[in-house]
């Protein structure tokens, strides 16, 4: 069979328009032969364009498809296209984010594994990730007035100084530079009245130096005297010492042994107190009638009165 000029022309245009159409849509993005799920979402404001990616975890998984505006809630309604083998709640997220610092942004797919399943047409919810030329440009006029005041503070230092330095008065830079000559003539006195002292006591400062050497040498020996002589069983023994005495003192507070109840007992201090005075009694009547107590000196018994 003969094919006439007109059907291989007609075939030729169809197959052309064909593979315009699928070279379009591939350079947008979208796969004729792929089959692929389209899920929608919203933001405030627009930063993309029908070519964005759509990525999950740095994958490239799909593409933006439309882009339009919502006159009833004043948002941006954005659907895209993903493959039908990706599985994903309906509880995930949509961020945009910058893709570089030379601009362009994307759409990156959070997955979630709450909710159930998500079907192609859902609507996702959406949030937007700040980029770091958006963070620098919100900031640059912050930025911009620290950045004036800085140089602001350093033009009234420079001021300063160029003032300073161009000072001829007694106040100024001179006087300075001379009071700082007349103080390193003073220190330069100084140092030759020192070195003129060092060398005029040298033997003095010998002696001294030989002197403390052998000091240090004496203490070294005594030092180990003391190491040697076991200091530490004889602080043992004295804290020893001490807890006994402290025993001691203890049981003497307390009223224990014929000493603490000497201190504690009053009655037995009452007691001793009387046999004294009694005694003394005894004594002094001895000395006054010694005829009362010794029969050898008198023969008639002499009865005893109370002074």
């Amino acid at each position: 069979m003969k094919i006439s000029r007109e059907v291989k022309t007609g075939t030729l245009v169809l197959a052309g328009i064909a593979l315009f159409v699928f070279g379009f849509n591939y350079l947008k993005g979208q796969n004729l032969f792929e089959a692929n799920a389209v899920y929608y979402t919203k933001f405030d404001y627009n930063a993309l364009t029908k070519s964005s990616v759509v990525t999950i975890k740095g994958n490239t998984i799909g593409k933006v498809q439309d882009i339009s505006y919502d006159f009833e809630t004043g948002k941006t309604l954005v659907s895209f296209s993903v493959s039908k083998d990706l599985k994903f709640s309906n509880q995930s997220k949509v961020r945009m984010y910058e893709t570089g610092l030379m601009g362009g942004n994307g759409l990156a797919i959070l997955i979630s594994n709450e909710g159930e399943p998500a079907k192609p047409g859902d609507m996702l919810e959406s949030e937007v990730q700040v980029g770091l030329v958006s963070s620098l440009s919100k900031n640059f006029s912050g930025l911009s007035m620290d950045l004036e005041s800085t140089l602001k503070s350093a033009d009234s230092l420079i001021v300063s100084l160029n003032k300073v330095v161009n000072d001829q008065s007694e106040s100024g830079l001179r006087r300075t530079v001379a009071q700082l000559n007349e103080t390193l003539k003073a220190f330069e006195k100084t140092s030759d009245y020192l070195n003129g002292y060092l060398i005029d006591n040298k033997k003095t400062i010998a002696s001294t130096l030989d002197n403390f050497e052998t000091s240090s040498e004496d203490l070294s020996i005594m030092l180990a005297d003391l190491k040697e002589a076991d200091m530490g069983s004889t602080v043992e023994s004295l804290n020893i010492t001490l807890t006994r005495l402290n025993n001691v003192l203890a049981n003497l507070e307390a009223g224990k042994g014929s000493v603490g109840k000497l201190l504690k007992d009053e009655a037995l201090y009452n007691n001793l107190e009387g046999a004294t005075k009694e005694m003394e009694e005894l004594l002094r009547d001895i000395k006054l009638h010694p005829k009362r107590y010794f029969r050898i000196l008198s023969k008639k018994e002499i009865p005893y009165q109370q002074e």
